[in-house]
């Protein structure tokens, strides 16, 4: 196990820090992506269904 004497010394993480913090920055951002891409998806979803349930009403009062 690592013993950091500064925080410096842990944000370079032995000379690898680039890798491990742009690592997880990536990961980040794909999670942040996912979920803005879901909550488009759902509004989109719920939107479909709110003009699929207005048709079928208006369908459904006609004969």
């Amino acid at each position: 196990m690592s013993s950091w004497t500064s925080l410096s010394e842990f944000a370079a993480m032995g000379g690898y820090g680039v890798y491990v913090w742009g690592s997880l920055a990536m990961c980040a951002a794909c999670m942040a992506l996912e979920l803005l891409w879901l909550r488009g998806r759902r509004q989109a979803l719920l939107h479909e269904a709110q003009l699929q349930a207005g048709l079928d009403a208006g369908l459904g009062g006609q004969s």
